[in-house]
């Protein structure tokens, strides 16, 4: 069994099985529970490397954009959504040292909050993105209602640019949620574009000292993020990509992936691509039970 739980069928087809994870580490207890993994978690895994840290997902675009939704790209069928978690939801307004952040909250921060998820949007996103629950085939829906049943807060934040300025506002954000939840495992997921914030938070003198993990969707890559203060602290970096990503060359990607694997001592980090993908296909696609589970068990 590989690293993120991979089950071999009667039939020869590798799995991906977000609930049989074996990991033997602190934060076991921390492991989210299923939600809706007959729906999302099913994944035949076409080829399997390094160990399970690289899969070869299968991905159909006539399977999974028009089979999937009511309305393709803009509602998916009923039956991939819970809408009870809205009642958890709220648009809020931060103060950071940075300004004013404006940011959807879903779930309540305490002194017990178990983990932080902060989705950052590409180019021509904001935070409305993070929080809808119908596009998407209904994949941040779940993310909300995966961290919220782990007892986690989760945020789809606004900032100003992909520049200093955003990374100040997030990195003020960040800190300003630290305060409330001093033991919180914190997460940032980035897409597309949003990659960018993902890399300069790792560098980032306040952020890459409270940042647990990074995920990246259909997003660049950083090569000096060897360099950073968060890669010292060895905190789990996963990637998500399509093969046919016209935006972000998965060449590149996997050679940074690759890259880090050759870290002296090994490195935390694992790659999906989804076979035949487009751009925004790891936004659809990426399995955020088997990956956040994963980033728990390696989080510093």
């Amino acid at each position: 069994m590989g690293v993120l739980g991979i089950s071999l069928r009667p039939a020869g087809a590798l799995v991906l099985a977000a609930g049989l994870f074996c990991f033997a580490t602190a934060h076991a207890q921390s492991q989210l529970q299923p939600f809706k993994d007959d729906l999302f978690s099913s994944q035949t895994v076409l080829k399997s490397a390094d160990n399970g840290h690289y899969l070869t997902l299968d991905y159909n675009e006539i399977r999974d954009i028009n089979g999937r939704d009511v309305i393709v790209e803009k509602r998916v069928q009923d039956k991939y959504v819970s809408l009870k978690v809205r009642s958890q939801q709220k648009d809020v307004v931060v103060q950071t040292a940075a300004g004013v952040v404006k940011t959807y909250q879903v779930g309540k921060l305490t002194p017990q909050t178990s983990m932080i998820v902060l989705y950052l949007h590409g180019r021509g996103g904001n935070r409305h993105q993070g929080v809808n629950d119908f596009t998407f085939g209904g994949n941040f829906n779940r993310l909300k209602n995966l961290v919220v049943q782990a007892g986690g807060v989760y945020f789809s934040p606004d900032f100003s640019d992909f520049e200093s300025k955003g990374t100040a506002e997030l990195s003020g954000l960040i800190a300003a949620m630290r305060q409330e939840t001093p033991r919180a495992k914190i997460f940032v997921a980035c897409g597309s574009a949003g990659g960018v914030l993902c890399w300069q938070l790792a560098t980032d003198a306040t952020a890459s000292q409270q940042i647990d993990g990074l995920a990246l969707l259909g997003s660049l890559w950083d090569d000096k993020f060897n360099k950073s203060a968060a890669f010292k602290r060895k905190i789990p970096v996963f990637l998500s990509h399509g093969s046919r990503d016209p935006v972000f060359a998965i060449d590149s990607q996997e050679a940074f992936y690759r890259s880090l694997r050759k870290t002296k001592g090994g490195y935390p980090v694992v790659m999906h691509r989804y076979e035949s993908g487009n751009h925004g296909t790891p936004i659809r696609m990426t399995d955020w039970r088997a990956a956040l589970n994963w980033m728990i068990s390696k989080a510093p």
